[in-house]
Parts: structure tokens; C-alpha cells; sequence
């Protein structure tokens, strides 16, 4: 497929902007159900050898030093450095257990330190969970794998990106959230233009591959003028790779929001304002619209991939590397297996106690059915791709698409009637004032969102934020 341009409809915006997933998975976390078998997870692992696929590695570092009060990840907020060493313990014994069950000799395609903070942990440590890391999976030894970590840019010592790269890592992705003053000690998130420039600059002086910025809009004090004024700053910087991410106000599930003064935060109006600006702002200095609030060079992997029909999505968003089975480790960490999901122990007692006792810290999972799987093929193709080709589902599961999907596809009419989506004579493609939506869309191939469950319908304010 061709890369598009974004189209802007306000009034399609406001029908349609509702809460929904994200889709990193399908079916989504709220689905996977407590004390999931191992049995199951070893079965898949054993299928996993069996197919021989490469792999993707992923690490949860829960640290941070301080508190950011939009953030709603699984942290750890302490001073105490101290506090590291024995959940890196812990961790490399989930490693040689894990390593145990897969073949040695399958390549890691992927590896992603995500956190927290993974850069909280010493160079010393850094080194250490990289050697563990190499002593029991097949890491490749040059920059054929994406390799990244996220950082904090806030503080960071400039030689500890030498450190990434020597252990490694080829790409950089970096929290800069904002650089607006106000904004940022609304949130107790602080990064300087200047510190942010100068590691962009050693990022670059150290053969990183790619690099990445992370921004959040519809914080407190956000308008239009300040989004762009830091967008300028960050363009200027030349990352190959760009979030925009939506600030999702949901103190009841996240208890650091609780501290954000909701007088400050700009009205549902403005949010979208804020949103148009900036993709008119990246669209003109010539980012694509990868999807799902991502922007890229276009010479970028993810465009290339996009473009080749080959890009793929997965818990940490999207990836260039297809057909990976992803093994995750520490802590809330989720592993996705051949057809199944198993999240570890979201507390470092419960996942530490399993460790002790010699015993993997699977607390929760989901066993995928050929419909479940059936249906992540098409939420993939149109989430990564933006169109559904029918004669490829259709012989890949052996169904007849419009037969088995006529209550979906008659759903959808509304929308294509809007002008979100159109119906060819070979499949659906979404056009490019539905690219916004596409969660919407993805959504009516949702089973366990479909209008029969009520259930499902009433929680998903609760559960998910806005689309926009």
C-alpha cells in the first residue's frame, strides 16, 4: 500500500471519537483471565520451538526517581538506587528459567527495555542484564535486530548512551512529553530543550540507528500555540520516529492522575485543536501518518514495512519485525506465544516469591480460539495497514469473509456511508479521514465488544480512554 495524507473532518471527529482499545493485542488485556495454567505456556512454547520463529525480548524496568502524574504504567518511584539489584536478581533467574523451554539457536529479532525507567538501573547493571540476557538467548551480534530502550532525557548522563550502544542497542526512544515550562511542572515531568538537543547529538555521534520522541497531548496548560512551539523544537532535532500520544484523564484507574489540577487541563475542544495543529505541523515537515498516534520519516522502517504490507503491532506498538514470538519478563511484563497471552505478577513480591520457588511468575493469561485468532489477523491488517483484502483472509482461514462477517460488515455501513471506510469489490480500505478512527473501525471485529454483550458495552468508558 501507499502512504496517505491525513484527512481532518471535525464532524466525523466528534461522532465518532469514542472510548475504545488501543489494540496492542487482540483480544485485549481485560480479557485474559487469573491463574492461567503454566501447562498452557509450556504447550505453547513447545509449538513455538516446534515452528522455530525468531524471537522478541522484552524487559520491565519498574523504577523511576520521581513521579510523573500523567503516567499510568507499572512503576516503582524511589531514590533508593539500592532498590534495583534485587529485582535484576529476580529477573535473570526468570530469564534462565524461561530460557530453559526455548531453543537455543532461534535468532531475537526484537529486544525493548520499557519501564519505569529502564536507564534508572546503574551501567554496571545495564551490562550485567545484557550479558544474562546474551548467556542464554541468541542476541544478534550486529544491527540486523531493532534494539531499543526508552529513556527519560531528564538528567541523563550523556556517556550512558555510549554505555546503550556498546551493550547493543541500535534505536532510542525518548520521553519528551513536552518542553512548555508550565506544562511541565503541572506534571512533574522536567526535560530542557538543550538537554534533550544533546542527546539527540550523541545519539546520532554514537551510530544509534533511529531515534524516537514521545509527546503527550492534552495536559494541563496545553494549547495550541505551546504544541507548536515544542513541535518546533523536536523537528528541529530530526527523529526518525515520532508519538503524539493522547493524554487519557482517568484518576479512578490511575492514582498518580490524582494530582493533576483538572482546572488546568484544556477543554475537549481545544484537545482536538491541539491534535489538528500538530498533525498539520508533522505533515508538512514531511511525516507520514504511520497510525495509531505514530509519525515516521519516510524512509523509516515502519513506513518501508507499511508500504510493503508487512508491518505488524504488538504490546510495545508497532514493528517492523513480523512473525516474532514475543517472551517478556518482569514484572505486568505479557508474553504472546504462538495462540497465547501470559501476563507475570503486577507486584514485585508475588513475581519475586515465584522466582524463589523455582517457578516461572505467569499470574494471568488468555488461550486465543481459531475465532480469536481469526479476528487478530483482521484488527492487524487494517490497524497496520488501513485495508482487509477478503481473498486473502478468506483463504487463509478457510471462510467465505462476507458470509462469516455479514453481521460486521453490516455495521459497518453507517461508516462507509460516512465516508470512514470503503467497500471494494476485493476487501475494505480505510480512507484517509477514517485513519484517525481506525479504532473505531477495528472495533466492530471486536467480538467481545459486540452489541449483544452489555456488559462489555457499559465498561468501556471505564476501562479505555478516548479514541482522540
Amino acid at each position: 500500500m501507499s502512504c496517505a495524507t491525513v484527512l481532518w473532518n471535525a464532524d466525523l471527529i466528534h461522532r465518532y471519537d469514542l472510548a475504545g482499545p488501543r489494540y496492542t493485542s487482540y483480544p485485549t488485556a481485560p480479557q485474559f483471565v487469573e491463574g492461567y495454567p503454566q501447562s498452557e505456556v509450556d504447550n505453547a512454547i513447545a509449538r513455538s520451538n516446534q515452528a522455530g520463529r525468531p524471537l522478541s525480548l522484552y524487559f520491565h524496568i519498574p523504577f523511576c526517581d520521581t513521579i510523573c502524574y500523567y503516567c499510568g504504567c507499572n512503576k516503582i518511584v524511589t531514590a533508593n538506587k539500592r532498590r534495583a539489584q534485587p529485582y535484576l536478581n529476580a529477573l535473570h533467574k526468570e530469564i534462565a528459567l524461561r530460557a530453559q523451554q526455548v531453543e537455543s539457536h532461534r535468532p531475537v529479532n526484537q529486544l525493548h527495555w520499557g519501564g519505569g525507567t529502564p536507564t534508572f538501573i546503574s551501567d554496571d547493571e545495564k551490562r550485567e542484564l545484557m550479558r544474562v540476557t546474551a548467556e542464554h538467548f541468541n542476541l544478534a551480534g550486529d544491527d540486523s535486530g531493532e534494539y531499543s530502550i526508552e529513556i527519560h532525557p531528564g538528567g541523563l548522563a550523556l556517556d550512558s548512551l555510549g554505555v546503550l550502544r556498546e551493550i547493543g542497542f541500535n534505536r532510542l526512544s525518548m520521553g519528551v512529553q513536552d518542553f512548555n515550562p508550565q506544562v511541565q511542572m503541572a506534571v512533574n515531568r522536567f526535560n530542557s530543550v538543550e538537554e534533550v538537543a544533546a542527546l539527540a547529538q550523541r545519539a546520532k555521534s554514537e551510530g544509534f540507528l533511529s531515534l524516537s520522541m514521545d509527546l503527550i497531548y492534552g495536559l494541563p496548560h496545553q494549547s495550541v500555540a505551546t504544541m507548536t512551539e515544542t513541535l518546533q523544537h523536536i523537528i528541529a532535532l530530526d527523529p526518525e520516529r515520532l508519538s503524539l500520544f493522547n493524554y487519557a484523564h482517568m484518576p479512578h484507574l490511575f492514582k498518580s492522575q490524582k494530582q493533576i489540577d483538572e482546572s488546568g487541563l484544556p477543554s475537549a475542544q481545544e484537545k482536538l485543536a491541539i491534535l489538528k495543529s500538530a498533525i498539520g505541523q508533522l505533515q508538512a515537515a514531511d511525516y507520514v501518518y504511520v497510525g495509531m498516534d505514530h509519525f515516521a520519516k519516510p524512509c523509516d522502517d515502519l513506513v518501508v514495512a507499511q508500504r510493503q504490507g508487512t508491518l505488524q503491532r504488538n504490546f510495545q506498538g508497532y514493528a517492523t519485525h513480523g512473525n516474532c514470538d514475543l517472551l517478556a519478563f518482569g514484572v505486568s511484563s505479557i508474553s504472546a506465544v504462538d495462540s497465547i497471552f501470559a501476563q507475570n505478577h503486577k507486584d514485585i513480591p508475588s513475581y519475586v516469591n515465584a522466582l524463589s520457588q523455582g517457578t516461572l511468575p505467569v499470574a494471568k493469561g488468555l488461550s486465543l480460539n481459531q475465532e480469536d485468532l481469526l479476528r487478530r489477523a483482521v484488527i492487524n491488517q487494517l490497524i497496520c495497514q488501513f485495508e482487509c483484502d477478503f481473498a486473502t483472509i478468506s483463504e487463509q482461514w478457510k471462510i467465505n469473509f462476507e458470509q462469516h462477517f455479514a453481521q460486521e460488515l453490516a455495521q459497518l455501513k453507517p461508516m462507509i456511508n460516512d465516508g470512514l471506510i470503503l467497500l471494494t469489490e476485493h476487501g475494505l480500505r480505510v480512507t484517509d479521514q477514517g485513519r484517525l478512527l481506525i479504532r473505531r473501525i477495528c472495533m466492530v471485529f471486536d467480538e467481545y465488544l459486540s452489541p449483544g454483550k452489555a456488559a462489555a458495552q457499559q465498561s468501556l468508558r471505564a476501562r479505555y480512554s478516548k479514541i482522540l
